[in-house]
């Protein structure tokens, strides 16, 4: 029963079937690495993503070191990817590994989508936009736990949960690494991804809503 509620916890990802991801959990595993650690190495990642973003912004770096905020993003992801998987396919999973797979994340999409708001800052409301972006993604978690809380499922659904969102940033970043007056594509960025997270918010909100109304 504990493990078919871990696994119902988890977002459906088909990369955690792939060769390489799992390879790379019993790789960890092997090196005794605990699902926990590789949590906050996401946050560390992500922080970092955070502070590039925020230095180009500014023209404290140069739009190159967008790749490098792509890459530290896309590490993001596949810490999130691990630490699952180590934790239920790695039989390491601990009291507090609920806790580390949500704080982590809370404060990593807040320094990614802080950061990303910082590229935008010479177009009204940019970095607004960003602090928007970032306090919806928390929403959707929040929304998210609550609702497993109430009826003992996860609501994964978007059109901007957490994968999209990164996805999004990614190919903004790729795009101003490469197109040094590209920093508009930031601020329509933000501008796609505030609306969905506020849809996603709703559908949450309204899947919820509806599975307890049915509850006899």
């Amino acid at each position: 029963m504990e493990k078919s509620a871990d696994i119902a916890a988890r977002r459906p990802l088909k990369s955690r079937a792939s060769a390489w991801a799992g390879w790379l959990s019993r790789l960890f595993v092997r090196s005794g690495a605990s699902a926990n650690l590789i949590s906050v190495f996401s946050v560390i990642f992500s922080l970092a993503a955070g502070c590039v973003l925020g230095c180009v912004g500014t023209g404290l770096l140069s739009h190159p070191w967008l790749l490098t905020a792509a890459v530290l993003i896309q590490m993001r992801l596949v810490c999130n990817l691990m630490d699952g998987m180590v934790a239920i396919e790695g039989g390491k999973k601990s009291a507090t590994g609920d806790l580390f797979n949500e704080v982590p994340d809370r404060i990593a999409d807040v320094a990614i989508l802080a950061g990303f708001g910082l590229c935008a800052f010479c177009q009204p409301w940019g970095i607004h936009l960003g602090w928007l972006a970032a306090s919806l993604a928390v929403m959707t978690a929040y929304i998210r736990m609550q609702g497993a809380v109430l009826t003992g499922k996860h609501d994964f659904r978007g059109p901007m949960a957490k994968p999209q969102r990164m996805a999004l940033v990614t190919a903004a970043c790729v795009v101003g690494a490469f197109l040094p007056n590209a920093f508009d594509w930031f601020f329509w960025a933000l501008a796609v991804m505030v609306p969905g997270e506020i849809i996603t918010v709703c559908r949450r909100l309204c899947g919820i809503s509806k599975i307890l109304k049915a509850k006899p």
